[in-house]
């Protein structure tokens, strides 16, 4: 019994309401212009990976919004794989299809029944380029940080006034300046700031933390409370606390006993004409968190790029060919 699963919910990164999306001519190695009047172009010389997708029609948007391609286009794959298995009547086992609220932030698995889905192993549909195959994926953490201030007129706060928003760009500036997303990849962790809010009284600041592996992953959390308790000393008790819960893990331990999932799946993909590779995700999928819960589920390529941005796209043709390996996935594991 093969489970097949997306999520429905898009990424808050950009904004997501009123999406114009459109499907281009086929691609000819130039800039697309996205919106005119705002002269917003998709362009090579920022993306680089649009010159692999030279004669392909790409689905995108005007460049004001997320086109949600993550995972809008994961949930049309599987529905596509469906509607044909439905139609053409060929033999096959059975599928069980799970889509799934709120991926983006860390909870999409929190009321997934496994028992009741049913499945003896199932792939997430939540990934990028054509091919990709992910079954590593990052330790996730969420972090708040909390910076308490004393505020007094500023005509007399000598040696009294301490200010919550300095105190919370201090705390920053105590973080790996090199340790962030734009200055990492591959299994290189990092902290990220999501957002920040703040006056002299009180501060916070949002993180999320991330590494592949499991020792770096718990120190970089524990260095959380190190910073906090660092600032405590300076500026005295409750200054700054620091509270940090546990997203997911990295699903590889869970994977290695079930490694046939992964064969199958490059199996269908070369026979697709598709040449998959194994890369580790820089993220999470509720794959992850499935795994743990007794649910095999690596993560199968979408085909889209330029995941949570306004400059988000996916190649109508890459779409398809995705459908094309899920239905064969189904169909190969019939006996």
């Amino acid at each position: 019994v093969i489970g097949l699963i997306a999520h429905m919910d898009t990424a808050p990164d950009a904004p997501g309401a009123g999406i114009r999306a459109r499907i281009t001519a086929p691609y000819d190695g130039g800039d697309v212009v996205l919106n005119e009047a705002l002269d917003l172009r998709l362009s090579p010389r920022d993306y680089p990976v649009l010159e692999r997708h030279v004669g392909k029609r790409l689905i995108v948007t005007d460049g004001t919004t997320l086109l949600g391609a993550d995972d809008k286009a994961g949930v049309a794959e599987i529905l596509e794989c469906a509607r044909r298995l439905l139609s053409s009547g060929a033999p096959h086992g059975a599928v069980r299809i799970g889509f799934t609220p709120d991926e983006e932030i860390g909870r999409g698995a929190d009321r997934f029944d496994v028992a009741a889905f049913a499945a003896d192993y199932a792939y997430t549909v939540d990934g990028g380029t054509l091919g990709e195959i992910e079954y590593e994926n990052f330790n996730g953490a969420a972090a708040t940080v909390t910076l308490r201030g004393k505020s007094i007129h500023p005509g007399s706060a000598r040696g009294k006034l301490v200010n919550a928003a300095h105190l919370a760009m201090e705390f920053h500036q105590l973080l790996p300046a090199l340790e962030v997303p734009a200055a990492t990849d591959g299994y290189q962790g990092f902290y990220h700031l999501t957002h920040m809010e703040g006056q002299v009284e009180e501060a916070t600041l949002s993180y999320i933390i991330r590494d592949h592996d499991a020792a770096k992953f718990q120190a970089r959390c524990a260095f959380f409370e190190t910073a906090a308790a660092f600032l405590n000393e300076k500026y005295g008790p409750g200054t700054a606390t620091a509270q940090v819960v546990e997203s997911y893990r990295n699903m590889k331990e869970q994977i290695l006993p079930h490694m046939e999932i992964i064969e199958r799946a490059q199996a269908a993909m070369e026979a697709c004409g598709v040449t998959p590779r194994v890369v580790p995700i820089r993220g999470g999928t509720d794959g992850a968190r499935l795994s743990y819960m007794g649910l095999p589920c690596p993560n199968l390529c979408t085909g889209g790029e330029n995941f949570h941005g306004r400059f988000e796209f996916i190649p109508l043709e890459d779409m398809e060919k995705v459908a094309d390996i899920l239905e064969r996935i189904v169909l190969d594991a019939c006996p």
